[in-house]
């Protein structure tokens, strides 16, 4: 008998079945988003290798990068947003405000495990170009992602926010540490912490800002109107889309995530609602990075569902 070669680890065929429960999960998805005046686009898989490097921190390094006949410079794409980025300072003329819909492969050389792959799909959606001011855009990206999830049968997920302003003035190791709280727990955190140097003084300062925004959280979120920037969203969220503070989405303090380009809001979708779980979908306000390429100051704010992920928890 004739062995069939191997794909590369990492890489995976799809059978007809998953392909058809991907098929149709899109398809609700995109019916959500069209209701929304979001529209589609496709980008290509491959761009120019000096597009994407420079943008992800130190997660550049999982970028596959080669050389074409020509000796041109060339990367796999790793996300589909700043192709986004390169696509809006491309196509100059588009409408404002621009709001669109990609389904395609990404691809990040990272170790292969349950549920992680080399070549995975992701479904963005991005509004671009609006008033830089207020948080309309954000509310309508998260009510579009609720409604989607709620409509393929996860009643109980859950969007958790945050703001990257929070943590303005904390290191970076405090950041990605606390980050990983519901990872490795407090006593986790500040191990890390303790082994990079930071003294317990300054910890417990860190740990302290923590305690102070959660406390704020629970007074804000009782009350008329909000009296903070970051809240001003939890009330467009509940007046204009019907979404309620609690089973619908909540604020977390400890939420990090993006430091490179992330400038604003931060949410990570959990799909049964339990704060430790594997999220199915993450986005957030980052106005700097259209800029990068198209030389002027360019909001955006945007979701991704990981489709994989997202598929495993339906029901």
């Amino acid at each position: 008998m004739i062995k069939a070669p191997p794909t590369p680890k990492g890489f995976r065929d799809i059978l007809p079945e998953l392909a058809t429960k991907r098929r149709k999960t899109i398809n609700e998805i995109v019916e959500v988003l069209e209701k929304y005046e979001f529209v589609p686009i496709e980008t290509p898989i491959i761009e120019f290798a000096e597009t994407l490097t420079g943008k992800y921190g130190e997660e550049e390094r999982l970028i596959y990068k080669f050389q074409d006949r020509g000796g041109r410079n060339l990367a796999l794409r790793y996300d589909l947003t700043v192709p986004l980025a390169r696509f809006i300072a491309t196509h100059s003329s588009l409408p404002m405000p621009f709001r669109r819909y990609q389904i395609g492969s990404v691809f990040r050389g990272e170790n292969p495990q349950h549920g992680r792959y080399r070549e995975f799909t992701q479904f963005d959606f991005d509004s671009v170009g609006f008033s830089e001011c207020g948080l309309d855009e954000d509310a309508k990206v998260i009510a579009c992602a609720l409604e989607a999830t709620r409509k393929l049968g996860l009643k109980k997920a859950l969007m958790v926010i945050n703001d990257r302003n929070n943590f303005t003035g904390m290191p970076q190791d405090f950041i990605r540490a606390i980050d990983k709280l519901y990872k490795i727990g407090e006593d986790g955190v500040k191990k890390e912490l303790t082994e990079k140097g930071h003294t317990e003084k300054d910890i417990k300062t860190y740990f302290k800002k923590i305690e102070d925004l959660k406390i704020q959280i629970e007074e804000e979120v009782n009350k008329s109107h909000p009296s903070m920037e970051m809240f001003k969203l939890a009330f467009i969220l509940r007046d204009k889309y019907g979404l309620k503070y609690g089973p619908d989405f909540v604020y977390d303090p400890t939420l990090a995530r993006g430091l490179d380009y992330y400038t604003g809001t931060i949410y990570e979708l959990k799909p049964t609602g339990k704060m430790d779980e594997l999220t199915i979908g993450s986005g957030g306000r980052y106005d700097n990075l259209i800029g990068a390429f198209a030389k002027r100051q360019i909001p955006a704010v945007g979701f991704s569902f990981g489709l994989d992920r997202l598929i495993d928890c339906l029901p």
